[in-house]
């Protein structure tokens, strides 16, 4: 693993920025309609409770990455081939972000550029940032962190003085019942993008002071939450619940709709601006992660030999995973979802904190 060491604010900054990523741009719970934010507050709170379990996992071991305590807690064959697969989903998630953005960018202002033009351009972006080393991009996020805010609070104040909101849209309240709600939070919102905490089960030993690690990480869970629920909250009220559930980029068709002063129009560029910034940091995360699993695993004293590799492998991956875009996006709900992400974020850090429980049983476990 690279020596590297950040701190609690800039492990905060990442999160905001990693949660938030796609998650603003697609319409997050668009299966509960007009009750989308109440299935994203569900699944933000049981995110939460999911992220203790990775937490008490970090205290048991502080000093070690995912890749390696499973390995002490499953043993030395079984953990490894569950950490390879491990490196391979996370792998598998880079390449599906990865084509969340370029589909985004080539149906939008791309339109003649080929996406496999767009797609190397950010890959080898991400190439270049990991070779830096992930302190590079801690510190960067904190630069983008200040961008990006800045353009929401333009971009908000710009909707609000358009007279786009209609809160009338967000009613009634649980129309259709608890059942589509539920269903929405099972399906989407607990584990995207909440359950991809699982990340950070990677890069917690690189914080400087763990102490704090409990407080940054939670509190960017709960912002970014907040975020996105405010988004999915506007959305409703300016696109009404139709518009919403069948646009692809509900915050981009917001955006298209805001007409002020007959002169301040057309502001897609703040949607562009945070598409890039938003999937530099998703993918980023998830490319290093996999990079460094690869590394700690096949023990590799210098993992950026494993970049540029892994890098072609996303990059290959993000081509063919899927004919079109809506067959990705169904992969995505129907296939990945169910067995993909609940056994990675939830099922097998659930078992392994069992048994580690058990294992551990007789030691003090590290400051909290």
């Amino acid at each position: 693993m690279e020596k590297a060491k950040i701190n609690a604010s800039q492990l905060f900054v990442l999160v905001v920025l990693y949660e938030m990523g796609s998650a603003i741009l697609v319409g997050m719970g668009a299966g509960a309609a007009q009750d989308a934010w109440i299935s994203i507050l569900l699944g933000m709170s049981s995110g939460i409770l999911l992220f203790l379990v990775y937490y008490r996992l970090f205290l048991y071991y502080p000093n070690l990455p995912l890749s390696s305590y499973i390995q002490k807690i499953a043993g030395k064959w079984i953990g490894r081939v569950i950490a390879i697969l491990y490196v391979v989903y996370f792998m598998y998630c880079a390449s599906r972000v990865l084509r969340d953005f370029g589909e985004l960018l080539s149906t939008t202002i791309y339109s003649s550029t080929p996406l496999f033009v767009i797609n190397t351009l950010m890959i080898l972006t991400i190439i270049y940032a990991i070779h830096k080393g992930f302190e590079v991009i801690a510190r960067v996020g904190e630069i983008y962190f200040a961008v990006v805010y800045v353009m929401a609070i333009i971009g908000f104040s710009l909707i609000l003085f358009s007279g786009l909101i209609h809160m009338e849209n967000l009613l009634p309240i649980l129309d259709n019942g608890w059942k589509p709600v539920i269903k929405t939070f099972l399906r989407e919102t607990i584990t995207f993008p909440f359950g991809e905490m699982i990340v950070f089960t990677m890069l917690l030993p690189f914080i400087n002071d763990q102490k704090k690690v409990k407080i940054a990480c939670i509190g960017g869970m709960i912002l970014s939450g907040v975020n996105i629920t405010i988004t999915a909250v506007i959305n409703i009220a300016a696109l009404g619940t139709d518009l919403f559930t069948r646009s692809n980029f509900p915050l981009l068709t917001t955006i298209g709709k805001i007409q002020l002063a007959n002169f301040i129009e057309r502001l897609d560029v703040l949607f562009m601006l945070y598409l890039v910034i938003g999937g530099f940091f998703k993918i980023a995360l998830y490319y290093y992660v996999a990079v460094a699993g690869a590394a700690d695993i096949f023990n590799f004293k210098n993992q950026r030999k494993l970049g540029f590799p892994i890098g072609v492998l996303v990059l290959f991956s993000s081509m063919t995973i899927a004919s079109n875009y809506a067959e990705h996006i169904k992969e995505g709900l129907e296939v990945v979802t169910v067995y993909l992400h609940w056994p990675f974020q939830i099922i097998i850090p659930s078992i392994l904190l069992i048994i580690a429980f058990f294992r551990n049983r007789k030691k003090k476990s590290s400051p909290s």
